[in-house]
């Protein structure tokens, strides 16, 4: 640890997830981080909460019997030190596009934080539906990992969360061309890694529903044009970005309002 800034770490995918190996292993370089995650997958719960959950200790922090809403409320006001941030993530599978953000348990633990006066980020790795579902490894969380990483050591200081009270952040899955052997890319090679860009949450929806001998299926298309030559997101957007290989970050207000400031802009410039 180089810093003594504090940091609560929770997610939606569960405390034995890849994703939060990643995070902890990156943020432990800037800080000390106390995790409080859900015991098992609580992925689209939104904001919801049980209110008397079962805890338990874990190797990188404590296990919770909950949502990550859950995590957040007992991570702030009793399990770890109060944090200087939280971290949510990182979710397997992108939250992008605003219709996406309340259903997200990753993005609404950013949330819950956000209510509570607390800077947050949330990180997600977007995963093409043609490789869906898949068996992602920590090593393929490298780069997001390292965003998130540079923004927690470099936002609150630069002012950024003077304006935002949360950052949504979206990266690409890392493609062969640009990563390591192992599936990582290298922290010294910035040349090659994906850019970081200031966005918007889409206002892109495709959903419909069919019916079927009493069941009735939901059937979300919007990532479908994610996996297409073509995009109809205007430039700007979160899905934009992902689609075009960069890291997305969206400054947003609780519930959801976003501002533009310079301050954010210069740390994207210069990432």
């Amino acid at each position: 640890m180089t810093d003594s800034r504090e940091i609560l770490l929770t997610n939606d995918d569960g405390i034995d997830s890849p994703g939060i190996r990643a995070l902890y292993d990156a943020l432990s370089e800037v800080g000390n981080v106390t995790t409080v995650a859900p015991a098992d997958d609580q992925s689209a719960v939104g904001r919801a909460m049980t209110y008397e959950v079962p805890v338990r200790e874990h190797e990188l922090g404590y296990a919770i019997e909950g949502t990550p809403s859950d995590c957040v409320v007992a991570g702030l006001a009793e399990l770890g030190p109060y944090p200087d941030i939280v971290v949510s993530g990182c979710n397997e599978g992108a939250n992008i596009g605003a219709y996406v953000l309340g259903r997200s348990g990753t993005v609404s633990a950013a949330v819950e934080a956000a209510f509570f006066g607390v800077p947050a980020i949330a990180a997600s790795l977007h995963i093409p539906q043609n490789e869906w579902p898949r068996e992602t490894k920590v090593e393929e969380y490298a780069e997001v990992a390292e965003a998130v990483r540079y923004l927690v050591e470099n936002a609150p200081e630069a002012g950024v969360f003077e304006e935002a009270e949360y950052l949504n952040v979206n990266a690409p899955l890392p493609t062969e061309a640009s990563a390591g052997e192992d599936g990582a890319r290298s922290a010294a090679d910035a040349a090659e890694r994906a850019p970081m860009v200031v966005t918007r949450p889409s206002h892109v929806y495709d959903m419909d529903a069919t019916r079927d001998d009493g069941v009735v299926t939901l059937h979300d298309r919007t990532w479908e044009q994610l996996d297409g030559d073509s995009l109809s997101d205007p430039e700007g957007t979160d899905r934009r970005a992902v689609f075009e290989g960069k890291v997305s970050v969206s400054p947003l207000t609780a519930p959801h309002t976003t501002e533009h400031h310079e301050e954010l802009d210069d740390l994207a410039e210069r990432f």
